[in-house]
């Protein structure tokens, strides 16, 4: 670019002083030019939200710098940069102790940071009410429930405690117990054993079939009922307690053998009684106290609109 730069710097906006020797040309190209550092889309991106002023004007990605301008430039951290910070974020504490807490997940609220939800997670919220998690790997979190999974979870609060826990996960002795609404009629109890891996045809979906990588996974069941909605279509109500954890076991492990959850569109359910969410909630959970070595257990009941869905169907032992 043929022109002289003068560049000051207040507090975290940048300043730039087009010489008047300067050709005229693309403004996300002028600053892509003098920010080599930072990709020419996210400097479009700074653009196109207002964090980029000529002449103390908001501009256009397209605007033309001209020779004398004055450019204003407040840099914004990337998204991942932000995945760490502490959030106010209301949390349901079931029990705690100084190792470890429990908490009844919500439905909306991711368990990590990630693509496209780098913040307002669980981390986000644990580091805000326990500001010691900074020291701990991953904010304490061992294991993860969806987004639009309610339900228990345990959070180490010390590194001593989240390695026992781990290590618990890894030997399997975790207790963790779902209740699922399913369509169709389940029968009996059953272990439904399927490696399970990304989907090479959708990023975003586990399968049973075909996956990129699969990992041993292992899904027991047993029917608690069977129903009926008023349009005549089947539901189970069912318990599963997992012996594996890969992303979305139960309901791959589910809509595998035909029976995808009520309300999970991505692998097959339906909205049958308004379910706006896949109807899978975490409902106890066990595990050791690691300073005690007791077993503790906790129990929780469906949120509301679980419930609502659940008393809408005609359940036959009633």
């Amino acid at each position: 670019m043929n022109s002289a730069i003068d560049q000051t710097e207040n507090s975290h906006a940048l300043q730039f002083n087009i010489a008047i020797s300067a050709m005229p040309e693309r403004l996300d190209k002028v600053l892509a030019q003098l920010m080599p550092d930072h990709s020419r889309s996210r400097i479009q991106a700074w653009i196109e939200e207002g964090h980029v002023l000529v002449n103390g004007q908001q501009v256009r990605i397209r605007h033309q710098v001209l020779p004398g301008d004055v450019l204003h430039v407040t840099p914004q951290s990337r998204p991942e940069e932000l995945a760490y910070e502490a959030e106010d974020i209301e949390l349901d504490i079931v029990d705690q102790t100084e190792d470890w807490l429990v908490i009844n997940k919500p439905a909306g609220l991711v368990t990590h940071p990630g693509a496209g939800n780098w913040s307002g997670t669980l981390l986000n919220g644990l580091l805000y009410h326990f500001p010691q998690l900074k020291q701990v790997a991953r904010a304490g979190i061992v294991h993860r429930l969806d987004k639009d999974t309610t339900g228990l979870m345990v959070v180490a609060l010390t590194e001593m405690a989240q390695t026992h826990l781990v290590r618990q996960l890894q030997e399997r002795t975790v207790k963790r117990e779902y209740i699922a609404l399913c369509h169709g009629f389940l029968y009996g109890a059953d272990c439904i054993d399927l490696p399970i891996g990304r989907d090479a045809r959708v990023p975003v979906r586990m399968a049973t079939q075909n996956a990129i990588a699969p990992r041993s996974a292992r899904t027991h069941y047993e029917v608690i009922e069977q129903g009926l909605f008023d349009r005549g279509l089947a539901v189970t109500a069912v318990q599963c307690r997992l012996e594996t954890g890969r992303t979305h076991q139960i309901r791959v492990h589910l809509s595998s053998q035909g029976h995808p959850l009520l309300g999970d569109d991505i692998y097959g359910g339906k909205p049958l009684g308004g379910a706006t969410r896949q109807m899978l909630h975490a409902r106890a959970l066990a595990f050791d106290d690691p300073t005690t070595n007791k077993l503790v257990s906790f129990a929780i009941d469906p949120p509301v609109d679980f419930t609502a869905v659940y008393e809408q169907v005609q359940w036959k032992n009633k």
